[in-house]
């Protein structure tokens, strides 16, 4: 089992970019593997860790579809109902309260807005 070279924050050679960058250029890694990890230094903890790939080996996006854009407005629309009172919230429901705000603290008087 090789290790992954690693190069220290801003060091890494030309040709290599982490997930990020190759998707503000528009492409993905493909499939292809990681070559690199950079790190970024923390003073009280571990290092940030990031895998990089080579840009030469990444492929276009893959375009948006309408069937995908629809599945992922069903999916950010169910995330704002809320599952106590049954309303849209109007923003996403945080997982850590699994309720929309009002439900989720009715002592602070906002149960009125949910009815």
């Amino acid at each position: 089992m090789s290790r992954l070279p690693v190069y220290r924050w801003r060091l890494a050679p030309e040709g290599l970019a982490t997930f990020r960058q190759l998707r503000a250029m528009g492409l993905r890694p493909g499939g292809s593997p990681v070559v690199a990890q950079l790190e970024r230094p923390r003073r009280r903890r571990g290092p940030l860790v990031a895998y990089l790939y080579r840009v030469d080996l990444a492929l276009p996006v893959r375009p948006m579809t309408p069937a995908k854009r629809a599945a992922l407005e069903r999916a950010n629309a169910a995330r704002r109902v809320c599952p106590e009172c049954g309303r849209d919230a109007g923003y996403r429901i945080p997982p850590s309260l699994g309720m929309c705000t009002p439900c989720a603290y009715p002592e602070h008087g906002l149960s009125a807005v949910c009815g």
